[in-house]
């Protein structure tokens, strides 16, 4: 085991493309790390240059307190996962398990020993004398992470390991996948664009844009207290709904006006983030998460007028698809990755007619596309950034 730690590191192709920018981490010993961001935005490029698959430009990169920048991949005691599994299949699972360590000449019990304590972990004693085209997809993964775990690496590098899955499926091997790390003790980096797995796998979510690092923080603070308006648009499943509004006084302290509506902000609001003091007479944008959202009054809720464009019956809770009339926040500024797969459909619905939003009502709500219907906003839980940096207003 051993920490990890990234220091200003550059990667600049041939061709000129910056891929990852003076990106800075540091991955305690034991921890679980998840890189989470859309396609383009560098997670991998990252990933492949601590394995020493890639060179780095500039910067320097740390493997328990050693710089191993130009140590080659083989000699930094690592174990990466893939997405293709990678896996050969003239061999049984034992010896795809194995592999690596005949490769390296340890002694035949020492490898036996080795497989059959991964197998045990793994549940996959049963199968150690299958090939891989006997096997599930489950299964053929949990072969590629006992070929990891019996390499007694410092560091487990994991690019995408579940995206071949189907969903029923992924979520069972991120559990076990969570588990087994925690099980091990042993400092992981793990590469998702699916932020449902990162925001239920890591210890800690790195969320990265574009190349450069946006925010590094517990699943939970990411969600609550997003620093930027891209990481604010990224997290979240359904995804906050980010729109322009303008912040003025009033009798009650403050408000926000959009499409002709106004919010009244109470004072705790005001006190628990100061920043909006200094911003207020001007335009800023606004974020509303879909749980704060509710289809009937409450003490202290505020209503906006909104128009129902679709809804999603999904048993436990009602995903409730709505426009009202006001200025979006530019697609652009959050990205061009998907959120998640489980989006209902409703994340990214046209612009055409103001805002859209999707709000999570009970599951016995009665509402029709096309209706008109008040729905009733938490403001003290509402987020607010700077128009111009996109920076969190606190």
């Amino acid at each position: 085991m051993a920490e990890l730690v990234l220091t200003d590191v550059d990667k600049v192709y041939d061709n000129g493309f910056h891929a990852v920018k003076d990106l800075s981490l540091d991955v305690a010993d034991g921890e679980f790390l998840v890189l989470v961001g859309p396609s383009g935005c560098g997670k991998t490029t990252a990933l492949r240059m601590v394995a020493g698959l890639e060179d780095i430009t500039d910067g320097t990169i740390a493997i328990g307190g050693t710089v191993v920048n130009d140590l080659p991949s083989r000699k930094r005691n690592i174990a990466m996962v893939f997405q293709s599994y990678a896996l050969y299949p003239h061999m049984t699972v034992a010896e795809n398990i194995g592999f690596g360590l005949a490769i390296r000449k340890d002694a035949r019990a020492d490898i036996q020993a080795k497989v059959e304590q991964a197998a045990r972990l793994l549940d996959l004693t049963p199968l150690l004398d299958r090939r891989p085209k006997q096997l599930s997809g489950g299964q053929r993964q949990r072969v590629a992470m006992g070929r990891a775990i019996v390499r007694d690496a410092q560091l487990f590098l994991m690019d995408e390991p579940l995206s071949n899955l189907d969903a029923k499926l992924r979520v069972q091997m991120r559990a076990e996948i969570a588990g087994l790390q925690q099980q091990l003790g042993i400092t992981t980096v793990y590469v998702t664009h699916d932020q449902v797995e990162a925001m239920t796998m890591g210890h800690r979510v790195a969320v990265m844009r574009l190349g450069e690092l946006q925010q590094v923080a517990p699943p939970q603070e990411l969600y609550d207290y997003p620093d930027n308006v891209f990481v604010a648009g990224f997290i979240g499943t359904p995804p906050m709904t980010l729109f322009h509004a303008q912040l003025d006084a009033s009798s009650a302290g403050a408000r926000i006006v959009v499409g002709g509506q106004a919010l009244e902000l109470p004072e705790q609001v005001l006190q628990s983030r100061p920043a909006l003091h200094g911003a207020a007479g001007r335009e800023v944008i606004v974020g509303m998460r879909s749980e704060d959202l509710y289809p009937q009054q409450e003490p202290g809720r505020q209503s906006l007028a909104v128009t129902v464009t679709l809804f999603e019956a999904l048993g436990s809770s009602i995903q409730v698809g709505f426009r009202f009339d006001g200025k979006p926040v530019d697609e652009a500024r959050l990205g061009s990755g998907v959120a998640s797969e489980d989006d209902h459909g409703l994340a990214r619905l046209s612009h055409a007619g103001g805002v859209n939003g999707v709000a999570t009502f009970p599951p016995r709500s009665t509402v029709r596309i096309g209706e008109q219907i008040t729905v009733w906003v938490d403001t003290e839980r509402l987020h607010f950034f700077d128009v111009e940096t996109g920076l969190a207003l606190r």
